[in-house]
């Protein structure tokens, strides 16, 4: 039967020719994998998803189109583990069986449902061909067979291990981790991880073991979402495969381990930061996704407009002087400052930066990359740096008196330096700077400007509704007694809008993220409060008569004009305003 089946299968074309057609690979892609396939003796498409070129989306597409077979669809997959059970138990078969052969089976009234990546696959054909004349089965029924991605067979498989024992005490030798790290569900689990998280524009995937099972959750714009919870007995192998892939030491479960690799995933190249803690229940790994072949939008796309814009580019007509980005981790400063070293890249200016780590790649721009483990530090490398002639230096973050010393008297020796700090708000800098042993006079002669950022969430285009905010409206109200210039911002009619979820944004109402910007210039008059010691509320009120806005009133513009909800704006830039009010 296994035999007669294959034999209706007619593919005209090869699947690498069909994927080059398609523009998925390129010929070189197609080249590579032919050797990887012969070496490790497997499929062309698995030799594709393992070395990352090509998604398994595309592939099964693929594969539809050259088998004539189609894709399990979700409305055609069983809602539970019970029809797959009755047919391996009718069948003689067990779960093991399955998992062996990656297949799921079920009964649909007289067909019997084959589901599996490898469908044709004659190991798995015979074998259901001498299940069904055992069972006495075989001239009653009628096989169909669909493609499926191994995401929707894993599902099914983990979820028939959900009852093994959370207290299993087998023995886990290193070259069992090792074995268990190179197999091939392994490997496939944990590339699928990697394109999901892709595919949802994620930042950073989490994965947190409890008692009897981990869960995988993935940070996406800012905020956190399951990806799903698994056995525990699958815990091992994912933690050891993803700590290979980093150059991480598998055997140490006991101390905090760091780890990064550049690796390929659907032809992209994928930079992995990889951070271990060891907790109660198992190790916790953190991974950030920096995608290398990625193009940053400008700086007017990332949100920077208006007040904001204007102050910045006048800082930015200076040839020295500090220029600080301020935010949480997360808050896309480094972005922001990447896109101020492109435009400063005429050509003319010698541009270095030190990073940790260097998350962009940029053409005609030294970059250098910090390395604590043998104590080459933000300071070694800003006093390297000023030995090799730089106009522009970019400093990852200031985190040290000593750090801010020398960025500030490179600036007052002719260089303009950018960097990022870790305070509440752009005015927070200044104390944070003192605070750091900075002498005021060295703050306020070297200073350009103050920088804050948040991230907020843009609406969803496909299923916002405008909404009529009394909130936004008295907000807006309140600002301008305050002393905020949003008259000019406000131009035209109000935009507000409500966010409400659907299939495009995965059901949260937000898709995207834009800044929100505080930019506080340094003038002659602040260069003079800040010698003095002011405190913030001094400031505030001699910037209103530039234009100043806040933080919040920044977000609350973005609001009017409907890029994002009022909501979200309270969410991330906080109510400090409104306290003041």
């Amino acid at each position: 039967m296994s035999s007669g089946l294959a034999a209706k299968i007619h593919a005209p074309k090869k699947i690498g020719q069909l994927l080059v057609e398609r523009e998925l690979v390129t010929q070189t892609d197609v080249d590579q994998a032919l050797v990887l396939q012969l070496e490790a003796g497997i499929l062309f498409g698995e030799a594709r998803l393992r070395s990352g070129a090509l998604s398994e989306e595309y592939l099964i597409g693929a594969l539809s189109e050259q088998l004539k077979i189609p894709i399990l669809d979700d409305a055609s997959r069983p809602d539970s583990l019970e029809p797959i059970s009755t047919a391996l138990e009718r069948l003689g078969l067990d779960w093991a069986w399955a998992t062996s052969q990656q297949a799921i089976i079920w009964w649909s009234n007289d067909e019997l449902i084959v589901a599996a990546q490898r469908p044709l696959a004659p190991q798995l054909l015979e074998s259901i061909e001498h299940a069904l004349w055992r069972a006495q089965l075989f001239s009653s029924t009628q096989i169909r067979v669909f493609l499926a991605k191994s995401a929707t067979v894993e599902q099914y498989l983990l979820q028939s291990q959900a009852n093994e024992s959370a207290n299993d005490e087998s023995d886990f030798s290193l070259q069992k981790l090792r074995e268990m790290a190179e197999e091939a569900p392994v490997i496939d689990f944990v590339n699928r991880l990697f394109e999901r998280s892709m595919r949802k524009n994620a930042s950073d995937i989490h994965i947190e073991p409890a008692e009897a099972e981990f869960e995988i959750r993935v940070r996406v714009d800012g905020t956190m979402r399951s990806d799903g919870r698994f056995p525990k007995s699958k815990f091992d192998a994912v933690v050891s495969r993803i700590k290979i892939l980093s150059g991480m030491d598998i055997a140490e479960q006991r101390l905090p381990q760091d780890g990064r690799q550049t690796i390929r995933l659907s032809g992209e190249r994928v930079d992995l930061r990889v951070s271990s803690l060891p907790g109660t229940n198992g190790e916790s790994i953190v991974i950030r996704l920096l995608r290398k072949d990625v193009s940053l939008p400008g700086l007017q796309e990332l949100g920077l407009q208006g007040y904001p814009e204007q102050a910045l580019n006048r800082a930015l007509t200076h040839n020295n002087g500090v220029v600080l980005m301020t935010g949480p981790t997360g808050s896309g400063k480094s972005t922001t400052l990447h896109k101020i070293l492109e435009r400063l890249d005429d050509g003319n200016r010698k541009i270095i930066t030190i990073e940790d780590p260097v998350e962009y790649e940029m053409p005609n721009i030294t970059q250098i990359q910090v390395r604590s483990e043998i104590g080459y530090t933000f300071k070694d490398g800003l006093r390297s740096i000023l030995r090799h002639d730089p106009d522009v230096i970019m400093v990852g973050e200031i985190r040290d008196g000593e750090t801010a010393t020398i960025a500030a008297q490179a600036a007052l020796t002719g260089h303009i330096v950018f960097s990022t700090l870790h305070t509440n708000s752009a005015l927070g800098a200044i104390e944070r700077l003192v605070d750091l042993g900075l002498d005021r006079f060295l703050v306020a002669s070297s200073a350009r400007a103050f920088a804050s950022q948040r991230l907020a969430r843009k609406i969803c285009p496909h299923c916002s509704t405008p909404s009529a905010s009394a909130i936004g409206e008295d907000l807006v109200r309140q600002s301008i007694a305050r002393g905020a210039k949003l008259q000019d911002a406000l131009q035209g009619p109000a935009n507000w809008k409500q966010a409400n979820g659907c299939d495009a944004c995965d059901h949260t109402g937000y898709s995207g993220r834009v800044g929100i910007y505080e930019v506080v210039p340094v003038d002659d008059q602040l260069r003079s409060q800040i010698g003095k010691g002011g405190d913030e509320s001094e400031y505030v009120r001699q910037l209103r008569s530039d234009g100043y806005l806040t933080l919040f009133e920044d977000g609350l513009i973005k609001a009017y004009q409907g890029l994002t909800t009022v909501d979200e704006v309270l969410r991330v830039a906080g109510n400090a305003d409104l306290e003041t009010a």
